[in-house]
């Protein structure tokens, strides 16, 4: 008879979080791309000289991952310490008066559509087992062992981005001067395309609608910071 459990397949909270890194690292690579894109075309609308180009690719770049990091490092460290202080008080509670705690852990399951009897025992089989780790799951939705970290999300989010910015930074400087901005927006439009595709389906979501709303955005973007370029280029020459 084979087993119930399959050690193989990946547990649905665990699943679910790697979901929540890949589309936050193909989100982080779209930002790289359309402000890095925005800022190289810009320049290149007003001048045609390479450093300037490339000195403000790298400065947008670094500003960019910098940010990027240091905003999810303040986000994620801030989800971990509410977490962290439900799970103290959670402790607490299971310390102070855990006959309570049983009944308020048979209650949610009893909300959940068990039988009373049912919820009742299931508490106090999950009780005997780990009560804290019950009362984190279903009163709380947090997995103890699955606390996210903020070092890993600030360094996943720097690294996206700038995987994403180098592809303007490369398309704006490699071809000859006349194609510069031509290659770039082609090279961003199906890059955004790309992501649109990979995000919606990580998510599930209708993908033509993912793609549409980056290529609108992205070419919006190019196309605002161009006219600005162009029109402040014109001005100081």
């Amino acid at each position: 008879m084979s087993s119930p459990t399959h050690p193989a397949e990946p547990h649905v909270g665990s699943l679910s979080s790697k979901l929540n890194w890949l589309r936050a690292g193909v989100l982080g690579a779209n930002d790289g791309i359309v402000s890095t894109a925005g800022i190289v075309v810009g320049v290149a609308a007003a001048t045609v000289e390479r450093g300037p180009i490339l000195t403000a690719g790298i400065a947008g770049l670094a500003a960019g991952a910098v940010s990027m990091a240091l905003g999810e490092y303040v986000s994620v460290s801030t989800q971990r310490d509410t977490e962290q202080a439900l799970l103290t008080k959670e402790r607490r509670e299971l310390r102070a008066d855990p006959a309570a705690e049983l009944d308020e852990l048979a209650s949610l399951y009893e909300a959940k559509g068990l039988s009373a009897a049912t919820a009742r025992t299931v508490a106090e089989e999950l009780t005997d087992h780990d009560a804290f780790a019950a009362h984190a799951e279903v009163e709380l939705g947090i997995d103890p062992d699955e606390l996210t970290n903020p070092w890993e999300a600030a360094l996943s989010s720097a690294l996206s981005f700038t995987v994403g910015a180098l592809l303007p930074l490369l398309a704006i400087l490699l071809p000859p001067t006349t194609w510069r901005i031509p290659v770039t927006v082609v090279a961003v439009l199906l890059a955004l395309m790309l992501t649109g595709v990979v995000s919606a389906g990580l998510g599930g979501a209708p993908k033509g609608r993912a793609v549409l709303r980056n290529v609108i955005g992205g070419g919006l973007a190019l196309a605002i910071t161009y006219a600005i370029g162009h029109l402040v280029g014109a001005a100081i020459t």
